[in-house]
């Protein structure tokens, strides 16, 4: 038997992992510097969705498994929970009909225009990074079902983030603990406005830059406010959990705990502009000075449209 060499002779792993490096850094550059690498992504990542699919499977296959071995008792009991449940929200629902039929009335008097409910899509979670220094989900929703950049997303509880990339049958999402994701808020108990900053946690956001004075407390919480017109106001973001006021500080600081459960949900919906009837009845004033809100809506919605024609 021949004795194999001890050093070898080939070319150095060095050299390998040099070319691997630049051109790590040639992609990065291009990515940073030039717009089309956006349409080679979305490419790219229509070859990936199958095997996002494929690596779904067996947390499908578990919850399937576990559905189907789950004790008699527990059924009857989750259940009986499921019909106290729809029971409290029917309730909730006959008052609410009422609520808005005395908020249409009271518009109508006011002459403002009346709100009409806002389109969605449902979509799941195919996979949530593990990187602690990004935060950052993908749903099996893409341009091919109508999801656009910038689009808002949320779950059960509240709001979870809004669409950073899209192709063809999957979306990322930035989600709104993520360290660069900002939004507008309002106190709902008294519509003072902030910002609401991510910071890094999923059980944390912060609030910037609230003055000393401000009247804002523990427990208070925080709304989309529908200022730049990217979020629908209303949503739920998070709930006030720490006021600490810095003796010769302008600011206090301010955390919140995000209203959507972030690590926990599975399903969501992904939210569309208004009609665009409903743009053109309130996009001018009546001074005549354009809505800033309704005009990024509009031009969202013309950018949508476009890119259903580029599909057909």
């Amino acid at each position: 038997m021949p004795i194999k060499p001890l050093f070898s002779h080939a070319s150095l792993p060095g050299y390998r992992l040099f070319f691997c490096v630049l051109l790590a850094s040639i992609l990065m550059f291009a990515d940073q510097r030039f717009t089309r690498m956006e349409d080679v992504r979305a490419q790219m990542t229509m070859i990936v969705a199958p095997i996002q699919w494929v690596v779904s499977v067996p947390s499908d296959l578990l919850n399937w498994g576990a559905l189907a071995l789950s004790d008699q008792q527990a059924l009857v009991d989750e259940n009986r929970r499921l019909r106290e449940q729809i029971l409290t929200l029917s309730h909730r629902g006959q008052r609410l009909a009422n609520l808005t039929a005395e908020n249409a009335e009271l518009r109508d008097l006011l002459k403002a225009a009346q709100r009409r409910d806002i389109p969605y899509i449902t979509a799941e979670l195919l996979s949530l990074d593990n990187d602690p220094f990004s935060h950052q989900m993908v749903v099996d929703r893409g341009h091919r079902n109508g999801a656009y950049v910038g689009q808002p997303v949320i779950d059960a509880f509240g709001l979870v983030g809004q669409v950073t990339a899209v192709s063809a049958y999957s979306s990322r999402v930035l989600l709104l603990a993520d360290a660069s994701h900002a939004l507008p808020v309002q106190v709902n108990r008294n519509g003072l406005r902030f910002i609401v900053q991510g910071a890094g946690r999923y059980g944390s956001v912060n609030v910037l830059h609230v003055p000393d004075t401000a009247d804002i407390r523990e427990g208070d919480l925080l709304t989309t406010s529908g200022l730049a017109g990217r979020f629908p106001p209303g949503h739920p973001v998070a709930r006030v959990t720490d006021v600490y006021h810095d003796p010769g500080q302008p600011f206090a600081q301010v955390t919140a705990e995000p209203s959507a459960h972030l690590q926990r949900s599975r399903h969501f919906l992904l939210l569309f502009p208004p009609p665009r009837e409903e743009i053109e009845d309130t996009i001018w004033g009546e001074g005549m000075d354009i809505s800033a809100a309704a005009l990024h809506a509009a031009q969202r919605i013309g950018l949508q449209q476009d890119a259903a024609r580029e599909v057909q």
